[in-house]
């Protein structure tokens, strides 16, 4: 594959994270739509790193900030504190510990905010790609 495509891949992929994010949304399983928001926003990142490093093989982390570092790319300041918010919902969502304890916070309204955020910084980190 070749790198356009390797960034196509993730893209697509990103696409249906998102649809899943507004799936469970609907469903009302704020936390775990919070999990694929952040996994949509995780594959829109990998995106970048493609574009911007020789190799187009990601690192495995989850990390949102770690992840656009290593791509080279710096995001806007009210971005960086959003992502640094929503990685919670990728590493602690894989826990039931951790879990139970991001339900009793995560209300409707928290991820309605959240997914409206999500959305906003999609469309800021898409703009770097072709």
């Amino acid at each position: 594959m070749t790198k356009k495509e390797h960034i196509q891949y993730w893209l697509q992929s990103a696409k249906e994270d998102a649809d899943t994010m507004n799936y469970l949304f609907k469903g009302k399983r704020y936390v775990h739509a919070l999990f694929f928001g952040h996994l949509y926003l995780e594959k829109i990142c990998k995106s970048i790193w493609i574009k911007n490093n020789i190799a187009i093989h990601p690192p495995k982390i989850h990390n949102l900030l770690a992840i656009l570092e290593q791509a080279k790319f710096k995001p806007e300041e009210k971005q960086s504190v959003f992502m640094l918010k929503l990685n919670q919902y990728q590493i602690e969502g894989r826990y039931s510990d951790d879990i139970e304890r991001l339900k009793k916070i995560t209300s409707k309204e928290l991820t309605t905010q959240y997914i409206s955020e999500i959305k906003k910084t999609a469309t800021c980190l898409l703009k770097e790609l072709p």
